[in-house]
């Protein structure tokens, strides 16, 4: 089961990529991505058990931190224009309960 789902998720995700590699992107969707890494390293140094445990144990401190984006951003309560497909990625992660229909 373990293997037929990972390739499954490799075989599903391989063609978005090739079919998306070379999409244009704007500067505002480069910030967008920044931010959003922003928040990736917020989570894993923070909240993350594994890393703050590591951390605090005298784990490889460069280790830990060669696992982070290269780059990222923050910003100050950063909010996404409302109907922007930022914000419709957002309002979408924040769905709690009940279902959601996707199709």
């Amino acid at each position: 089961f373990s293997k037929d789902a990972l390739n499954s998720v490799v075989d599903a995700y391989g063609p978005i990529v090739a079919a998306h590699k070379d999409d244009p992107f704007t500067e505002k969707q480069k910030q967008w991505q920044q931010i959003r890494r922003g928040r990736y390293v917020e989570f894993n140094l923070v909240y993350d058990r594994g890393t703050v445990f590591g951390l605090k144990t005298g784990g490889r401190i460069e280790s830990i931190l060669m696992s982070l984006p290269e780059t990222a951003r923050w910003e100050y309560d950063q909010k996404p224009e409302e109907g922007s497909p930022e914000w419709t990625m957002l309002q979408a992660c924040k769905q709690v309960g009940g279902a959601r229909e996707w199709v």
